[in-house]
């Protein structure tokens, strides 16, 4: 069983000999290594970096495995890791203080090296498919509530072409939503949100906010107001009034098509810009939304843009997982380096199948930090 290409491992170990032999070991079975002579070395890669499993060595100087696992129990970002300790203390009183501390394991130091990469594969393999059938129970009591925050399929708007592609952050429910609100043969909405947070938890008030973003649309059409920004404004009042929502921010890009008269107006709550490619210039210009994130101050200042589309112009709404990236230095987030990256592909008429070939993490050996959802507009 080999370990996929982007499994991370940190390895502690205050033998440089040690180190450099597991590294080896595990970095021929598709693993990155990162390696760290002592824990502080470890605390200070983990500042930039999570991986899927740590494996450190329990005893060594200044601060030992236990103290490095306590440490770690002690961050609500660093708990969650897989932790194996690498000993040659294999009494039962040390081992089972190390499992009181949440260790998933312990392994010998006299264990060969090609038998621990062994042991690490398998206890990632039954994680992984332990966290798939939980997502998959989620799911489905999800679905039989009718529970859905991201839809099935784009709707069919006469003159237009809209896709959508949508990737959780690690296959987790996570805190993106879409919408696509039909009222008539002429007007439809489409909502693209961001509840702040990850997993469980921005999941599960997507459904909240989304609630309320449909009831307001539907409301304020009803009344005649068709404006975003003051459909934005309502929504907002209405959120910052909720005990619940009140304390939970997110963020949306409210976009209304009419088809009739081939317009499009949009209004944005702390959102990334709109990305608008316009045919005859053969230029992309972000839309820059001034509102606030929803749920922050009753009143959000909220603003509407309107274009005019022709023929072969395209728009692209993101969420910002889209721009955001792993380095070195940590999770970035470049929307300069997004909007160069799909300069090649906006304009073509297969946009859409380009960006997701080269721009969405489609791609397995691409690592995606958040969770990513991208709308595509094309006027035909």
């Amino acid at each position: 069983m080999s370990a996929s290409p982007l499994k991370k491992i940190l390895l502690v170990d205050d033998s440089r000999f040690m180190l450099e032999i597991m590294g080896k070991a595990f970095k021929n079975q598709g693993f990155t290594c990162f390696k760290a002579e002592s824990v502080e070395q470890g605390l200070q890669i983990l500042k930039g970096v999570v991986p899927d499993i740590i494996l450190s060595d329990y005893e060594m100087p200044k601060l030992n495995g236990f103290d490095f696992r306590k440490l770690l129990i002690d961050s609500p970002q660093l708990k969650n890791i897989p932790f194996v300790f690498l000993t040659s203390h294999t009494d039962k009183k040390t081992m089972m203080k190390g499992l009181d501390l949440q260790a998933v394991d312990y392994i010998n130091k006299d264990t060969p090296i090609s038998v621990v990469v062994s042991k690490i594969n398998n206890i990632l393999y039954t994680l992984r498919v332990q966290h798939e059938r939980s997502i998959q129970e989620l799911r489905t009591a999800a679905e039989a509530l009718n529970l859905i925050s991201i839809p099935q399929d784009a709707p069919k708007i006469p003159g237009f072409s809209i896709n959508f592609w949508h990737q959780s952050y690690q296959n987790y429910p996570g805190g993106d939503f879409i919408d696509f609100i039909k009222i008539d043969d002429r007007f439809t909405f489409i909502v693209l949100g961001d509840v702040m947070g990850k997993k469980w938890g921005a999941w599960f008030f997507s459904f909240n906010f989304l609630s309320y973003i449909r009831s307001a649309v539907r409301l304020c059409v009803y009344d005649g107001d068709f404006t975003t920004s003051s459909i934005l404004q309502k929504i907002n009042q209405i959120i910052c009034l909720d005990s619940v929502l009140s304390d939970v921010l997110s963020t949306l890009s409210l976009v209304m098509i009419d088809h009739q008269e081939s317009k499009l107006a949009y209004a944005g709550a702390g959102d990334l810009p709109l990305i608008y490619y316009n045919k005859i210039t053969n230029q992309i210009t972000p839309l820059r939304s001034t509102g606030l994130i929803l749920g922050l101050f009753q009143e959000g200042f909220y603003t509407e843009e309107v274009l005019s589309l022709s023929s072969g112009d395209q728009l692209l709404i993101i969420s910002d997982g889209m721009t955001d990236f792993q380095d070195n230095k940590g999770k970035m987030s470049d929307f300069t380096l997004f909007l160069k990256n799909i300069q090649n592909y906006m304009g073509h008429e297969d946009a859409f199948s380009l960006l997701k070939q080269n721009v969405c993490f489609t791609d397995p050996t691409k690592e995606q930090v958040d969770d990513c959802s991208l709308i595509f507009i094309q006027k035909d």
